[in-house]
């Protein structure tokens, strides 16, 4: 079911959404060449218990991992999507992606302080039962000085984002968004993953409708206001087929580079409101 988020609901999700992001600012600075990619993961987890936001992720079923244990996934470059934070070294030159989904708790649903978060069979009674506000984004890094091909690969990625939500107007169709990532991202020469989605939000973490980075536009959905929605295009330097590689998630079936970047947005009558920005958009 598909529906239209109240200002209250909206208020909620920019509460959480800003905390997200400034954690994503924060990452700027903690993830350079030599850092483990766990440490990653344990900042997360501090500034979630320091802030009383439940990270959303650990606790889910994810399908191949139930329950997911982690509060990022922590993809690193051929890896797409749902990898597990994991005791390496980030070396120069690295493309690491790092995507989040928090729930900001205002009333007396729990202290998150005071939970396990490495018990994650306990985490799902507070996955499964959390509603407000939830804010959901990923973004990608370079790790030190990058080769010319990843940088080309984040530009052009980040700049699919950013077309399709621009697409995302009211009276125009899911297939417009898709639209304007595909024909943006194979103009270029790169592959466009479509076995994973954007999707709604809020109050729970993935609701309808499922918004893919490809498409036909006209075609589909009608998008209406009070819509809230995740942009997430995953875009590869080769061909957009994956596969699932354990504890790695889902990587490229060729072994190309994948990039990902996601905001979370709301459609307004006055054209979409992004709730997960970090600063000026079209660079953040």
């Amino acid at each position: 079911m598909i529906t239209l988020k109240s200002e209250r609901e909206i208020e909620q999700m920019a509460k959480s959404s800003k905390i997200l992001a400034d954690i994503h600012i924060g990452l700027r600075e903690l993830i350079k060449p030599g850092i483990d990619m766990f440490e990653i993961e344990e900042y997360v987890r501090r500034v979630c218990k320091e802030k009383n936001v439940l990270p959303l992720q650990i606790g889910v079923d994810e399908g191949n991992y139930n329950p997911f244990p982690y509060a990022t996934c922590c993809c690193l470059n051929d890896e797409v999507a749902h990898a597990f934070p994991r005791h390496i070294k980030l070396k120069e030159g690295d493309l690491i992606k790092v995507d989040m989904v928090l729930g900001l708790v205002e009333d007396d649903f729990c202290d998150v302080s005071k939970l396990n978060f490495d018990d994650a069979e306990s985490m799902v009674y507070y996955q499964e039962n959390f509603r407000g506000g939830v804010a959901d984004s990923c973004w990608a890094f370079a790790v030190g000085e990058v080769s010319e091909e990843v940088r080309n690969l984040m530009d052009v990625t980040k700049e699919a984002l950013y077309r399709g939500i621009a697409a995302a107007k009211v009276g125009n169709r899911i297939g417009d968004i898709g639209h304007a990532i595909q024909e943006y991202a194979e103009g270029k020469g790169y592959g466009v993953v479509r076995d994973l989605v954007g999707h709604g939000v809020g109050p729970t973490m993935h609701e309808d409708p499922m918004v893919p980075h490809y498409g036909t536009p006209g075609k589909g959905l009608r998008l209406r206001e009070g819509m809230v929605l995740t942009i997430e295009p995953m875009i590869n330097t080769g061909d957009w087929e994956i596969d699932h590689d354990g504890e790695r998630g889902y990587v490229t079936l060729d072994g190309s580079l994948s990039c990902q970047y996601e905001h979370q947005f709301v459609v307004t009558k006055d054209g979409p409101v992004i709730l997960t920005s970090q600063g000026e958009e079209g660079t953040y």
